[in-house]
């Protein structure tokens, strides 16, 4: 049975004053429920020391990557100062912005307990799971992204602004026309843009974009969108150079 509620991933004190406890509370009985589930699986999946390849889907199917993700990334970073797990799943769970780990440490923990190398095998079940996705990330973002102007840029969009269904590739990419969000340092935030994906067009936050593609990460079909949306070939928009 799939669980459809809502992530809420703002702290309490936030959740307190934007009168949302009810989703807060709502959020955090689903995060418990999937740790439960997580701890269950598992168990089932264990054979020897070693987790059944596949392990993690199951868990996905239920409550989706964001609630897993942000289950696993609060396990690691409340529990793992001590070293139990390692440096690279660490510094993948530092990407994630967790409000609530002083909660966390309370007895009210959502955190998995299982062995410290079982879960990581789980971590790393579930980081492959993404990756099999194809999703543009900040390796595929040009660096100093804060620092840069995004009039005229393809912009990344994170997938924690989309809803899972439309995490795809083509979901991810959107051409930045205008807007006081697109120079680093003026006061408003909004970008206006075109998604490369399916022609959409509407405003999203400065902060709601993982930062600019590189040019040698921009695939052929979104070459030929970005050539039809700005009138320009393509070896000429931006200055780029296609492959």
């Amino acid at each position: 049975m799939v669980n459809n509620t809502g992530l809420y991933p703002y702290s309490l004190e936030e959740a307190r004053r934007q009168k949302e406890i009810k989703l807060w509370r709502e959020s955090r009985k689903a995060n418990a429920d999937c740790r439960a589930v997580i701890e269950e699986t598992i168990s089932r999946d264990l054979n020897g020391k070693n987790l059944n390849p596949g392990c993690v889907q199951s868990v996905l199917a239920e409550f989706g990557y964001k609630r897993v993700n942000w289950v696993l990334v609060t396990t690691l970073l409340v529990n793992g100062a001590d070293g139990r797990y390692s440096p690279e799943n660490m510094a993948w769970a530092r990407r994630t912005p967790v409000r609530d780990l002083g909660w966390e440490k309370k007895p009210e923990t959502i955190c998995v307990d299982v062995r410290p190398e079982l879960l990581e095998q789980f971590v790393n079940q579930y980081r492959e799971a993404v990756q099999d996705l194809g999703l543009f990330d900040s390796t595929s973002c040009e660096q100093d992204t804060s620092k840069l102007d995004f009039t005229g840029k393809v912009l990344v969009l994170s997938p924690d602004i989309l809803k899972e269904e439309c995490w795809r590739s083509e979901d991810q990419l959107w051409y930045a026309h205008d807007g006081f969000g697109c120079r680093p340092n003026d006061i408003g935030r909004s970008v206006r843009c075109t998604c490369l994906g399916d022609g959409e067009e509407t405003r999203w936050n400065r902060h709601d974009f993982i930062g600019v593609l590189r040019d040698e990460c921009l695939p052929d079909w979104a070459w030929e969108r970005l050539a039809e949306l700005t009138g320009q070939t393509a070896p000429e928009i931006g200055g780029m150079t296609m492959n």
